[in-house]
């Protein structure tokens, strides 16, 4: 072997044992009569770039999966990416615009039809360029994908033919069949509208931000000229008659749009109103008073100006008052691109929020604007494009939901499908309980072009996966989310062969990882299809990650300069280190508080890893023949017996997704037990030599312990593995199987304990006392634990120097100290100052009875006793009798002293 390098250098290290992996297929899976443990990854966008919440996520399914491998499973981690319409046009169109160019340009120039297909080959080539930036950094990540598998959502697409293969035809298949069984129709519905993209959008892409506005007191005069509103003060004294309504509103710019004022059907102050007319400012149109109940008396005036064409809850009041027999107008005045129509000059045309500015303007010039106020509120703006969101009708293909929703709600509370934190649970049933229908159309030509056809006159003609002659194909495509949707059922084919090898071994996948903020728009949808098309769940579990914020608690994001480069991370601390990192800070199912100090310290632990390889290595070096002394032996004992205690800590801590804790009980067992204690232990001492027997049981401790951490740390634990002793070829760490982990021996970690609190006892009492460390400690010990200290003395005295060991106080000197470990009686002789033990003995009991009076304190809490698990309970009292018995020998001291 070639000398080992003092400081563990990782980016070559991780650059060729990835490398390595892959060419030997190590995440290769194909059917076979191992058991099945299946991951889906939620897929990015194709032109996207690895962040923050990417890197906690896949981290996550990467340890998770890698696990699953070394407990026997034949598990398969499939990658893919996403087309992602709005964000890969948008990108497009920036492109093209640079080059002076745009949609309709290429229009003007080649006709819709050919237009279009140049704009889908700009896209394509995009695509092809930076579509696969975000899968290699998964893999500098060290993200164990079976890449053979590699999924995208436009697969299959022919933009020579309409012969569709693939994912792309699982999509429209899934459209037509929806179509023909009557759950998807087209109408005239309202929307989230992006005038910059002139598309919609979900409700998942508008992101709301606080803004400074300004809120508009507006009058809107009686059309009745006798007509008066009487204004009161609190006692009911009359103020003023007025022959006008006041109605506040922050978007003056609709005004336009107008067709009733709204109030709350008990306000007293508007009842003799109701019925009545009013004037829209600048128009002759007349508009009713409306009675409606989710109107606000508080807010404002209690006055609601109804503008049906550009807001849900207006449109919302209008299909009530129309079912209710009362009809008004929906007049849409702000066009696609954000600029007025349907409107008088001069304001046709005009931007909305310069008309906002000007009939501002025109209202305080006219006599109608009352007051204006700075008013803080929240605004939506698109999440591909920030602008401000418009909520317009639009005429649209939707997916009834109701019904298609049940199986889906029966599921995750049935417990079928498992969420995890299960606090979710509740938001879950309440958005599937109160679903809406789906809007499927985006106004976008890069995406699943809908399969709908219409004749020449606009009528439509047929819903198929090719038309007839003569007939045009809808122009728009289908919401990203309506691709995503079939992910686990697509990547395994399971639509187009249902009885296929891969769709019965994998379906059900097992464990599903991703954010809370798509529970809805994407997890919950997954189910309906999964139900849909086989009756069955995508998925027995879902893990929902927190949200990465800043030390700070902000959420990351480019704006703030707050989120790192995940690149530069992974630089600069390795990929095992930030894994490490990452998954310090991540509570299950809790926002994720980052701190690169966190990636330091996994860094530092990659370095602790490989300074106790470089000594076990040296110590391998120097070994002679023959076997391992008694301590060592001993030693062993423990640390296999401490290391079957985590490993079945580190199973649980994994079945109830606590992979940060379960980081955290190896990570104190590497550092902590393995290389403070057992190294310490095994390592010759006074100049003796170190045996081929002792090597080899150190060595198999350590194999032990990097298998256990392959999944959190998977480079660093290869590179040592493979250095540790002879592998053949292709021989990897991560294609090894977990050994079946025993009970831990309690005997002897419950020795080792001892060990551990008499150790740091009797380093104390050196450190008070200045005794040097030549100078042997006698002891005389009360115990009724004999056979254990005999066993483990000499593991003592190998840390701390001691003399003869005493069975009892006969023949002890007068002048000693009481060490206690545990509720034995280690009595040092020792010279004492009598007036200064007295004081150490003092505070000592002081310390004890608050302790045990706050254990107390709980076993005589009824609630405690009544909900916490038995075996806390049983800590509990054990705590208390330890406490009691301490007291009970350090009170007898203090009495000694006289």
């Amino acid at each position: 072997m070639a000398e080992l390098a003092k400081t563990y250098d990782p980016l070559p290290v991780e650059a060729r044992w990835y490398a390595a992996w892959e060419e030997a297929g190590c995440f290769r899976s194909v059917p076979d009569d191992r058991p099945a443990y299946a991951i889906v990854i939620p897929p990015p966008n194709v032109t996207g770039v690895l962040h923050m919440g990417h890197m906690l996520n896949n981290t996550i399914q990467d340890v998770l999966v890698r696990r699953k491998r070394l407990e026997g499973f034949n598990a398969v981690w499939v990658p893919g990416t996403d087309h992602a319409s709005i964000a890969t046009e948008a990108k497009v169109v920036q492109k093209l615009r640079g080059e002076g160019i745009t949609k309709q340009t290429l229009i003007d120039q080649h006709g819709y039809e050919g237009g279009r297909d140049k704009f889908l080959e700009q896209a394509r080539a995009w695509k092809d360029q930076y579509g696969g930036i975000i899968l290699q950094q998964l893999r500098k990540l060290g993200a164990s994908c079976d890449w053979a598998r590699t999924a995208y959502t436009m697969d299959g697409q022919d933009p020579q033919n309409a012969h569709h293969t693939g994912y792309y035809k699982d999509v429209v298949d899934t459209f037509v069949k929806l179509y023909n069984e009557g759950y998807i129709y087209r109408a005239e519905r309202m929307v989230n509208w992006d005038p910059v993209a002139k598309t919609t959008l979900s409700d998942e892409e508008v992101i709301y931000k606080e803004v400074q506005g300004t809120l508009y007191y507006v009058r809107y005069q009686f059309v009745d000229p006798d007509l008066r509103l009487a204004v009161r003060d609190p006692e009911g004294n009359l103020l003023e008659e007025r022959t006008y309504l006041t109605v506040a509103t922050t978007r003056p710019e609709t005004i336009l749009g107008d067709t009733a004022i709204a109030v709350h059907p008990d306000d007293a102050r508007y009842q003799a109103l109701l019925g009545q007319r009013v004037r829209v400012p600048f128009l002759a149109r007349e508009i009713p008073v409306v009675a409606d109940s989710a109107i606000d008396p508080e807010f404002g005036t209690g006055c609601l100006k109804v503008t049906p064409a550009h807001a849900k809850a207006d449109y919302e009041i209008y299909e009530r008052l129309k079912a209710a027999g009362t009809h008004i107008e929906v007049v849409n005045t702000i066009a696609e691109d954000g600029t007025l129509q349907h409107v008088p000059e001069p304001w046709l045309g005009l931007d909305r929020f310069a008309m906002r500015k000007q009939f501002a303007q025109w209202l305080a010039d006219n006599n109608c604007l009352e007051k204006a106020e700075a008013y803080t509120h929240n605004v939506g703006h698109s999440e591909r494009t920030d602008a401000v969101v418009e909520e317009r009708p639009s005429l649209q293909w939707w997916v009834r939901m109701k019904e298609l929703c049940q199986p889906a709600l029966e599921a995750v509370e049935s417990g079928a499908v498992q969420l995890f934190p299960d606090r979710f649970l509740g938001t879950y049933r309440h958005w599937m309980t109160n679903v809406k229908d789906w809007c499927i159309s985006r106004q976008l030509w890069w995406g699943h072009r809908i399969p709908a056809w219409y004749d020449t006159s606009g009528g439509l003609v047929q819903v198929s996966v090719t038309g007839g002659e003569g007939l045009a194909q809808d122009p728009d495509v289908l919401d990203t989310w309506f691709s995503s949707w079939l992910w686990p059922l697509s990547v395994f084919n399971g639509l187009q062969a249902p009885d296929g090898p891969d769709i019965r071994y994998y379906y059900p996948t097992a464990t599903l990882v991703t954010g809370p903020d798509i529970l809805f728009f994407w997890v919950a949808r997954m189910i309906v299809a999964g139900y849909y098309h086989r009756g069955e769940k995508p998925f027995d579990r879902v893990y929902l990650t927190g949200l990465v914020r800043d030390k700070q608690g902000r959420k990351m994001s480019k704006s703030l300069g707050n989120s790192p480069d995940p690149d530069a991370l992974i630089e600069r601390y390795s990929a095992d280190g930030v894994r490490m990192g990452l998954l310090l800070s991540s509570a299950a199912g809790n926002d994720l508080l980052f701190d690169e100090a966190l990636c330091e310290q996994g860094r530092n632990f990659a370095n602790k890893l490989w300074n106790a390889f470089r000594l076990i290595h040296t110590l391998g070096e120097s070994a002679t023949p023959g076997p391992a002394t008694p301590q060592q032996a001993l030693a062993t004992d423990w640390m296999a017996a401490r290391t079957h205690e985590a490993a079945h800590e580190v199973a649980r801590q994994f079945d109830d997704f606590r992979l940060s804790e379960a980081l955290g009980t190896l990570y104190k067992l590497i550092w902590d037990d393995f290389c403070s204690w057992y190294l310490e232990l095994i390592k010759p001492q006074g100049g003796s030599g170190f045996t081929e027997g002792a090597h080899a049981l150190v060595v198999g401790r350590f194999e032990e312990l990097l298998q256990l951490l392959s999944p959190f740390m998977p480079f660093i634990t290869e590179e040592i593995w493979q250095l540790l002793a002879p592998r053949a070829k292709g021989e990897f760490l991560v294609q090894t199987r977990l050994p079946s982990t025993p009970a831990p021996d309690a005997a002897t970690l419950a020795g080792m304990g001892t060990v551990r609190e008499a150790v740091t006892a009797l380093r104390a009492l050196r450190t008070e006392r200045n005794i040097p460390l030549k100078e042997a400690l006698d002891v005389y010990l009360v115990t009724d634990q004999p056979a254990r200290w005999q066993r483990f003395f000499p593991l003592v005295e190998r840390f701390v120097g001691l003399g003869t060991l005493h069975l009892g106080v006969a023949g002890k000197p007068e002048q000693t100290v009481l060490v206690q470990v545990g509720t034995d009686e280690l009595h040092v002789p020792v010279a004492v100052d009598v007036a200064a033990e007295r004081t150490r003995l003092e505070a000592e009991i002081a310390y004890q009875e608050g302790f045990l009076k706050s254990v107390q304190a709980k076993l005589t809490n009824e609630k405690f006793v009544a909900g916490a698990k038995p075996e806390v309970v049983a800590r509990e009292r054990q705590k208390e009798a330890d406490a009691e018995a301490k007291l009970s020998a350090l009170r007898a001291s203090l009495a000694a002293l006289g």
